[in-house]
């Protein structure tokens, strides 16, 4: 079996602990700022549907499967860049930090002007800090202590 057969494993793991950490997150302060769950992943559903999402128990499974989805593309890049940039397994707490910040960039400045142009950018110091705080921490640095748990492991130490 091959490498990329056996990343499945990581990929859902770190999909599953990354997304719920996140997903978490995101209730958390979305809730701090008067916003419910089911509004969150009705914004969630929102991004590839448009905004046809309405307050269901249906939109909000549509939300999460989406947001799990961008969650698991996120680990699996990282996942098959890992190996071949071995500073990522050497020091995973600063490559997280890293990615995260990475994500937060692509995220916040690329796919969310692109999709909803007139929703303000990033622009306080709060809100940047809770929107970091999220992808470097709870999603960064998990993806990466996964990865390196996986990469580490005896069969792909001398790969």
């Amino acid at each position: 079996m091959g490498s990329n057969a056996l990343m499945v494993k990581p990929i859902v793991l770190g999909t599953l602990i990354a997304g719920t950490l996140d997903l978490l997150s995101a209730f958390l302060f979305a809730g701090m700022a008067g916003m419910p769950p089911m509004a969150v992943l009705r914004f969630v559903a929102s991004g590839p549907f448009g905004e046809v999402p309405t307050a269901t128990a249906g939109w909000a499974i549509v939300g999460t499967l989406v947001h799990f989805g961008i969650m698991a593309m996120m680990v699996a890049a990282y996942m098959m860049a890992a190996p071949r940039m071995p500073a990522l397994l050497r020091h995973p707490i600063a490559a997280g930090m890293a990615y995260g910040v990475l994500l937060w960039l692509v995220m916040y400045w690329l796919v969310r002007p692109m999709r909803w142009p007139d929703m303000p950018l990033p622009h306080t110091a709060w809100g940047i800090a809770n929107q970091l705080f999220s992808h470097c921490i709870l999603v960064g640095i998990p993806i990466a202590l996964i990865a390196a748990r996986f990469w580490r492991r005896p069969a792909f130490a001398t790969a």
